[in-house]
């Protein structure tokens, strides 16, 4: 398991959804309405330096779910303005700046450790309740070691598929250098694979 991430009953302003909607709908990978993105779900890494917070979203346009991770910072990252999705308020930490999490190094390192050791995600600690709970998403590493390698670079899936056929020449769920993840809905179960290391 991928430690405990630290989670504050905390006001943002502006929100998580409104910094996504803004920003997605300026990547080329998304072709949906903005406006009608709902979080379905979301689960956390964390930094073993507790420097770089780590959250991944799944949202839904209705029709298509879509998987986002950023990173949150409290100072600005060198050499990554494109990467900035925007900047927040955080009624407990200040101001986080919050990036595209496959241009942050910290990101790199965790989900590539994830995959190579078949970690999970990790728990949510509720700072304010002292209570910790499972990640609401059972994210789970395929192996094989490529997170040891300083050339290796994940692919985040962004528009989520979950056809499992080695023949359509997409990942299998769990396979080697996969980070798969499963998590309800309104509309049951569902896994798919989110992150490729090649």
């Amino acid at each position: 398991m991928s430690g405990t991430a630290e989670i504050y009953d905390a006001v943002l302003d502006p929100g998580k959804l409104d910094l996504l909607r803004g920003w997605v709908r300026r990547q080329d990978w998304f072709d949906g309405d903005p406006e009608s993105l709902e979080q379905v779900t979301a689960y956390r890494f964390v930094d073993p330096d507790g420097e770089v917070g780590m959250e991944s979203f799944l949202l839904s346009d209705g029709s298509q779910t879509y998987h986002v991770p950023v990173t949150y910072r409290g100072a600005e990252l060198s050499d990554a303005a494109d990467a900035l999705v925007g900047t927040t308020e955080h009624s407990v930490l200040g101001r986080r700046w919050v990036y595209d999490a496959p241009a942050d190094p910290v990101y790199v390192t965790e989900v590539c450790r994830v995959i190579s050791h078949r970690d999970t995600a990790a728990d949510h600690l509720l700072v304010e309740e002292d209570a910790v709970t499972p990640s609401p998403v059972n994210i789970r590493g395929g192996g094989d070691g490529l997170g040891q390698s300083p050339e290796a670079s994940p692919r985040v899936v962004r528009v989520v598929n979950e056809e499992n056929d080695a023949e359509t020449d997409r990942p299998l769920i769990g396979s080697p250098g996969t980070l798969s993840g499963t998590w309800e809905d309104g509309d049951g179960t569902h896994t798919a694979v989110l992150v490729v290391v090649t």
